[in-house]
């Protein structure tokens, strides 16, 4: 399950069971119920500790997602999911595009780590630079409705700070890798038009080979493969292959 905020981590030193049941509402609510008996309307097996909800809601959110897709994840949809009442994520982020964009906050921010690690592999500048395109591309395959979420603009509102703060630092993180493939430093506020080129590439590259896998738009090409070769080799080799010209080929 992923980590979302500190919220979700278990407090140390717990209250006791029976003063956390005491605190779940009113002695006529508590009554003990009979075996075999209905459980009352609206109440959950495992109430929700004070401040959880929010990240529970995010984590109803991404099931959804995975599992039924983007037109399938509603405000109800979620709701549903986290076993609460229909007003709970309107109340935690107002609207559905409140929701989304929290959701792609955490997606950028699970690639991000993803990125960082891959790229603090040992080896030359040209390694570290696969193995972040390799991290990118296993990314998107582990979790495609995210993948899918975080570059749908125009469902996000990209002035929730939490938002931009991610996506930008996942801008930049890919300006590093470039400059440290160019052994030089971009300074992602400020580019040169062949900087600028060079990020725009190798953005494009990758990108553009992770979508066309998700749409299984590469199987034609992937079946006409040597036998023991599959996707992460056809990317191997278009990262080492001379680029002739910058920019993206159509």
């Amino acid at each position: 399950m992923t980590t979302y905020k500190a919220a979700m981590v278990k407090k140390a030193n717990p209250a006791p069971a029976r003063i956390r049941r005491a605190a779940t509402g009113p002695a006529s609510v508590r009554t003990a119920r009979k075996p075999g008996a209905p459980r009352p309307v609206g109440r959950r097996d495992a109430p929700y500790h004070h401040g959880a909800l929010r990240d529970a809601l995010l984590e109803a959110a991404e099931r959804v997602l995975e599992r039924e897709g983007l037109p399938g994840l509603t405000l109800r949809a979620v709701a549903r999911e986290a076993g609460v009442s229909h007003a709970a994520p309107t109340h935690h982020f107002g609207d559905l595009a409140g929701l989304v964009s929290e959701l792609a906050a955490i997606g950028f921010q699970q690639f991000n780590a993803a990125m960082a690690a891959a790229g603090a592999v040992d080896g030359a500048a040209m390694e570290k630079a696969m193995a972040r395109a390799k991290a990118y591309v296993a990314y998107a395959r582990a979790h495609p409705g995210m993948y899918g979420l975080m570059f749908r603009t125009e469902r996000l509102d990209m002035s929730r700070p939490s938002l931009q703060q991610a996506a930008s630092a996942s801008f930049a993180g890919l300006a590093g890798a470039v400059g440290a493939s160019r052994q030089e430093q971009i300074f992602d506020q400020a580019l040169s038009l062949d900087q600028a080129a060079a990020i725009a590439r190798a953005w494009c590259l990758v990108h553009g080979f992770t979508m066309l896998l998700l749409d299984g738009r590469l199987s034609d090409i992937l079946r006409r493969l040597p036998e023991g070769t599959d996707a992460e080799t056809l990317l191997d080799a278009m990262l080492r292959a001379p680029i002739g010209r910058p920019g993206c080929d159509a």
